[in-house]
């Protein structure tokens, strides 16, 4: 990762979410005002209400039975609510398949949230390791797509298999794993559309894409949904529609070194019980970083 430690990268996830824990210790007691203020503050930080009353309501019955008797009490026991909502799961990505049948990851996402970048940092990222990879430009219905994948598939040493614009994307996709089993690939990256989640029909394209994935010769072992990180609760609808469609495995946050309060992170994790496996933490091809829970709560909140 380019430039500036993960702590700097979220100064201001850190200013949101770290100034709650910072404001409790400087209390001078546990009081009405201490919970109306923490509630206002994570609610802020995108953590979202239903997420927000379980972490209090949990710091409450702390309090309640004096587990928790001072502001530096509770600080603590905040944070330790806080990282107890990441979920204890797998977040490298699978790229084990038998020979001849490559591994298939299907990313998704609505447009702007950086499906593309996200593909050409990983197929980057996944060449430099060794893996032979091809990228399937599956977003037909977006002029620009093909041309933004094809770049990146030409910047990472990445070959490509794109139809024409309006093409079915299931048709693409089951043309590129083809393609990477012929040419001994291992690994098959697919772009897909990505219209808004409210849109019916999109949903039913992505689960006939992922019928159509696991039909050829590969096997898909990850289906990857992208969030932009600065749209707080809009992402958490985003994620629980395209769960709901594909089976999402795993979530990448984009975007988390910008305007993003971070709670996001949390509410994905705690609502739906997706692992957050990668995130975004600037503008170069590797900027692209593996979650790790501890080192993101400590980033955070630590002094």
């Amino acid at each position: 990762m380019s430039g500036g430690s993960l702590r700097e990268r979220l100064s201001r996830a850190r200013a949101s979410i770290g100034g709650a824990v910072a404001g409790v210790r400087g209390r001078g007691g546990i009081d009405d005002g201490t919970w109306e203020g923490l509630e206002a503050t994570l609610l802020r930080a995108d953590l979202g209400v239903r997420t927000t009353g379980a972490v209090l309501a949990r710091c409450r019955d702390a309090v309640a039975a004096r587990e928790v008797r001072s502001p530096e009490d509770l600080a603590a026991r905040l944070r330790t609510e806080l990282a107890a909502l990441l979920v204890d799961a797998p977040r490298a990505l699978a790229t084990d398949a038998a020979p001849g049948s490559p591994c298939v990851w299907l990313v998704v996402g609505v447009n702007g949230a950086g499906k593309t970048t996200t593909i050409g940092k990983l197929a980057s990222r996944e060449r430099a390791a060794g893996r032979g990879v091809v990228l399937a430009a599956g977003d037909t219905f977006r002029a620009a797509a093909g041309d933004q994948i094809a770049a990146w598939a030409q910047r990472a040493g990445a070959e490509l298999v794109r139809g024409a614009e309006g093409a079915d994307p299931s048709s693409v996709v089951f043309d590129a794993v083809q393609r990477a089993a012929a040419r001994g690939a291992e690994l098959v990256i697919a772009d897909t559309a990505g219209r808004l989640q409210a849109n019916t029909n999109l949903m039913e394209e992505l689960r006939k894409v992922r019928r159509v994935a696991d039909k050829a010769a590969g096997v898909v072992r990850e289906v990857l949904l992208v969030v932009d990180a600065t749209t707080g609760q809009n992402g958490l609808a985003q994620a629980r529609e395209f769960a709901a469609a594909t089976g999402v495995t795993g979530v990448v946050l984009t975007k988390l070194d910008g305007s993003a309060k971070g709670g996001i992170v949390f509410a994905i994790e705690a609502e739906l019980g997706i692992p957050v496996k990668l995130v975004g933490l600037g503008e170069g091809i590797d900027d692209l970083a593996p979650f790790a829970p501890a080192d993101f709560v400590a980033a955070l909140l630590d002094d």
